[in-house]
């Protein structure tokens, strides 16, 4: 099962990304956690993208597929995977498309989570507050400056990615703005499981 989740950020799709990471026994592949663990390590990658995503801004694609080929070659990836966050731009996924090609695979869903932003910075605040009463660290990139910073990236270099899978009749919009289990159900559904 070869699956991409789309959706602005904090729309839930790492939520449901570890659910059918569980269900269907396949790694979650979130470039952003690949990302910040590229930053932790401070590898060559990790230090050129640390910047950039401190800023909220989007890390450049090539740095980006550089680390999803790799990725998608390790064995816990044969069986598939879950692109969370991935791809970001039409170049992405036209690089995406290029990669599988070469390998004898497809995707066999594209699922946009769709939200409201009003209610989704709302919802990103509320995460931050409780993760901060909790006793935990708010991400710097959960940040309601640097959140409004990435929906705008997300509007001017994502949405296009919506309708890149749109026209190539390979998505499936869910509403991401349902109570978890719903939208569980309504990828279920899509995935004919």
């Amino acid at each position: 099962m070869r699956l991409v989740l789309l959706g602005p950020p904090g729309a839930g799709k790492g939520t449901q990304s570890a659910r059918l990471q569980e269900k269907y026994k396949i790694p979650q592949l979130s470039t952003g956690d690949m990302l910040r663990a590229a930053v932790k390590a401070a590898t060559p990658i990790g230090l050129q993208a640390k910047a950039i995503m401190a800023a909220g801004s989007l890390v450049p694609d090539e740095i980006v597929i550089g680390i999803v080929a790799e990725r998608i070659e390790e064995p816990d990836a044969k069986q598939g995977f879950i692109l969370d966050g991935f791809p970001r731009t039409v170049n992405q996924a036209e690089a995406l498309a290029e990669m599988l090609k070469a390998k004898n695979m497809s995707l066999d869903a594209v699922i946009e989570l769709k939200v409201d932003e009003a209610a989704l910075l709302a919802r990103i605040e509320k995460r931050a507050r409780e993760t901060m009463a909790g006793g935990g660290v708010v991400r710097h990139d959960d940040s309601p400056e640097v959140v409004r910073a990435r929906l705008d990236a997300y509007r001017t270099q994502t949405a296009p990615v919506v309708a890149y899978y749109a026209a190539k009749k390979a998505l499936t919009t869910v509403d991401g703005m349902a109570p978890i289990a719903a939208v569980s159900t309504a990828i279920d559904k899509v995935l004919g499981g």
